[in-house]
């Protein structure tokens, strides 16, 4: 068995399944774990248990699918990254595969300019006494003819005394203190796969590409933006994913961003959203909400008013404004007006707004609607009917204006699916057919948490959760160029 010294030391492969091998003297032992985290602590007990019998640090390379990690483990189950030669090693409380940290430019150039005010002269440790410390003045500046005109020459300062003049030149060439270079951005320390794992071993790691780019979409949907915006969530045809949709990205958005977000049933023909969704300690729907559109768009309304007349999600921390889908259509007629009516209110109480739609393109209601999107959303299962629906939407909309055009040219859209034994091949097929019509498509697993009831976020599968990030930060990137 050889120490850290060799080159060779201990092999160790993670497999996908959360299962290890760890090679001693070119004999595997198997390591039956099921989560790559217990295999990580396992390969460490074990490689340390051979470095307290040798006495001296192991080297171990562990193999797994997101990379090789070089190790020296000692009989303590300490844990160094080994770097190769030709690669940087973590600094102390640093991270591994971060930018190289500038070195701190001297005490006495910081301010910019290329040489100190004063110079101090250290003493030589010689027993002789100190010396006064010399002052290096300016050289003088050269005069000019006064703000009256007389000609008269700024007197000159004492020695070692700078004049006002001076002084202002000084001011007005100084670099601010403020570090504003994206390289001073210090990055959080990975906490997922291998990397996590080095971590809370004590050494400080990066994170990987698929944690930066979780990182990454974060940050996208807890952007707030100047002015209130509104998403569409649309497909003619029912059941095609619209409300969980709906409810998802406006979960997404509230978890991430903060409050102020509104998903709002804009349907005529007995719309669900209610269905799936907490109701509060009142039946208030869009037409109570409607009635009450005076006061609450008054000076005199209050920001807790519009509480009377939407339902608070308290997990996912959104709020809901319902239809009434117990009624006919015919007896909760919502025009076009009525619509503008309470976008107003939505706008002025919520940051963001998220609509459900009805199936009926021809509707004013739904036509409204698409007048005060900022996103379009199509939302279609891999269903042949709700792809090709959503497709003839998107159709429909290029013809119609060109404001409308823009909307069905950058639409973001969410592909469920809604059949666990849906093939692969079929989703493929959904996937890219979108992929040539709308500026992102986002693909969302089949997860028992979504098939009935109410719908919670954090009910659901950590991929399916992992997918609905993706999809609401491709719907927030479509509001960078907002106004």
């Amino acid at each position: 068995m050889r120490d850290s010294s060799n080159d060779d030391g201990l092999h160790a492969t993670i497999h996908p399944d959360g299962s290890a091998v760890l090679v001693i003297d070119e004999t595997p032992r198997e390591i039956p774990t099921t989560h790559a985290e217990d295999a990580r602590r396992e390969i460490v007990r074990m490689t340390a248990q051979i470095a307290r019998q040798l006495d001296a640090p192991i080297r171990v390379i562990v193999t797994e699918p997101d990379g090789e990690w070089p190790l020296v483990v000692d009989g303590d189950e300490h844990v160094e990254y080994d770097a190769p030669a030709d690669a940087p090693r973590p600094a102390a409380g640093g991270s591994y595969g971060s930018a190289p940290q500038r070195p701190a430019a001297p005490a006495a150039t910081r301010s910019g300019s290329e040489q100190p005010l004063t110079r101090p002269a250290t003493p030589a440790s010689t027993g002789e006494p100190t010396r006064p410390v010399e002052v290096i003045s300016p050289a003088p500046a050269a005069s000019s003819p006064s703000a009256g005109g007389s000609g008269a020459a700024e007197p000159a300062a004492p020695a070692g005394r700078v004049t006002p003049r001076e002084f202002e030149d000084r001011r007005a060439q100084r670099e601010t203190f403020l570090t504003t270079d994206q390289d001073d951005q210090r990055e959080e320390p990975a906490t997922r796969g291998f990397r996590g794992t080095m971590t809370r071993m004590g050494l400080r790691m990066a994170p990987g590409a698929d944690e930066r780019a979780e990182r990454a979409d974060q940050m996208a949907v807890a952007q707030h933006w100047p002015g209130p915006r509104t998403i569409a969530v649309v497909n003619g045809k029912g059941g095609s994913g619209k409300t969980p949709t709906t409810i998802l990205v406006g979960a997404v958005f509230a978890r991430f961003g903060g409050a102020g977000v509104l998903a709002w049933d804009n349907n005529q023909t007995r719309g669900t959203l209610g269905w799936r969704t907490e109701q509060g300690p009142h039946e208030g729907t869009l037409h109570d909400m409607l009635e009450a559109s005076d006061h609450l768009l008054s000076t005199d309304a209050q920001a807790a008013d519009v509480a009377n007349f939407v339902h608070h999600q308290r997990q996912d921390r959104f709020d809901v404004l319902r239809s009434q889908p117990i009624a006919l259509a015919s007896e909760q007629r919502v025009t076009a007006d009525d619509v503008d009516r309470i976008h107003a209110v939505a706008a002025r109480y919520y940051r963001l707004i998220v609509m459900d739609s009805g199936n009926d393109e021809s509707d004013p209601l739904w036509r409204r609607m698409i007048d005060h999107t900022d996103q379009l959303v199509v939302a279609t299962t891999t269903r042949d009917e709700h792809a090709e629906a959503g497709a003839l939407l998107l159709d429909a909309l290029a013809d119609r204006d060109e404001r409308s055009a823009q909307l069905a040219a950058n639409a973001v859209t969410v592909v469920s699916q809604a059949d666990q034994k849906a093939p692969a091949s079929e989703v493929r097929r959904v996937v890219d057919g979108y992929r040539k019509l709308t500026r992102d498509v986002v693909q969302i697993p089949f997860d028992p948490a979504m098939i009935d009831g109410h719908l919670h976020y954090s009910a659901l599968r950590p991929q399916t959760q992992r997918a609905w990030l993706a999809a609401a930060a491709a719907i927030a990137r479509g509001f960078a160029g907002g106004s």
